[in-house]
């Protein structure tokens, strides 16, 4: 396991999220906040007061998250662009499902690279949506490349990983997840976010960075596939060589240019889990009525591991915290729209 902590980050500030993209979201047909339910259960096994696990399982009929961020993306760019359209992007599963079904409602083509070690489920659910699957014979970093390069002219990548020169549309996919945190009715201690890329744990701390709640906010990722955390540990950002894991959402060797300089100022910790950690985490969660894969299954399986190292006062939290989980994703065997 590795550990990061930074004692400092709360003292961090930054701007918000704009306003105008949680409208947005509101305005959607199907649009709805997912659920924050409460796990008494994992308080009493966790010593804390009270434990909410941000449910993220029906989000859109996609059963995940990445919605918030894509369509939002997607929204920008139609608004600036005339003329037909087609949108590229690479991914673990998730993100690229949720481009191709907005492609899909606007009528445009789109084009999902993958890497060859996600499941044949994932890859199928993005074909279903009506998009073009590329299946890329090396990492997730591979195939981003290989969708970068391929959006020539009309063809926009819509990816949630940023570097130098491309970093509109991923901010714009990170200010699209801030919806997930406004909906969060409850002043929280501690949040825990799983990592990728970053981008959704930059969402996170900008939530908590700009307004009048400084929660502990902590990151968890594979140990398999730890680049933020090396980076943290480092003091810089670096590529890590990753291989397979059962948290595939996560499975990313390079952190996102944009959420580099966010984390590294205003995260507090950062955690790595091992598989079968995860694997029991989405058990847990499932035996409490919640769906989630192990990526999204990661934060619980992070806060375990934390606690058991004896980090509880790095994370400053007591018998009466009130913690939220946000579980990013819906179990790989459960049917979503």
């Amino acid at each position: 396991m590795l550990w990061y902590h930074h004692a400092a980050a709360r003292d961090w500030r930054c701007a918000a999220a704009p306003t105008e993209v949680q409208a947005f979201h509101q305005g959607l047909a199907g649009y709805a906040p997912t659920p924050l339910t409460d796990v008494p259960s994992f308080a009493a096994e966790l010593g804390v007061g009270r434990v909410l696990v941000k449910d993220e399982s029906e989000r859109f009929g996609l059963g995940a998250f990445k919605a918030l961020g894509a369509w939002w993306a997607i929204h920008c760019a139609v608004e600036e662009h005339d003329g037909p359209l087609e949108f590229v992007t690479a991914t673990d599963g998730n993100h690229g499902r949720a481009v191709a079904r907005m492609a899909a409602m606007l009528g445009l083509p789109a084009h999902v690279f993958v890497p060859d070690v996600i499941s044949d489920r994932a890859v199928d659910a993005i074909r279903a949506e009506g998009a073009t699957v590329t299946v890329v014979p090396e990492s997730y970093d591979a195939a981003v490349a290989a969708a970068a390069a391929s959006a020539t002219g009309s063809r926009v990548l819509i990816q949630d990983a940023a570097w130098p020169g491309y970093e509109v549309v991923p901010q714009r996919i990170v200010d699209g997840y801030s919806t997930l945190f406004r909906e969060i009715d409850v002043e929280p201690d501690l949040v825990v976010v799983p990592m990728g890329v970053g981008s959704v744990a930059q969402a996170a701390v900008t939530h908590y960075r700009s307004g009048a709640t400084a929660s502990v906010v902590l990151g968890v990722e594979p140990s398999r596939a730890a680049c933020v955390t090396e980076s943290l540990l480092s003091g810089e950002l670096v590529s890590v060589s990753t291989s397979t894991t059962v948290m595939a959402g996560l499975n990313c060797g390079t952190p996102s240019s944009l959420a580099w300089p966010v984390l590294r100022a205003g995260l507090s910790a950062a955690v790595t889990v091992e598989e079968d950690g995860a694997l029991s985490a989405e058990r847990d969660l499932g035996a409490a009525g919640i769906s989630s894969g192990p990526s999204g299954a990661a934060t619980l399986a992070g806060l375990r591991a934390a606690l058991a190292a004896d980090h509880r006062e790095e994370l400053g939290i007591t018998a009466a915290s009130t913690v939220v989980l946000i579980s990013t994703e819906t179990s790989p065997g459960h049917v979503t729209s």
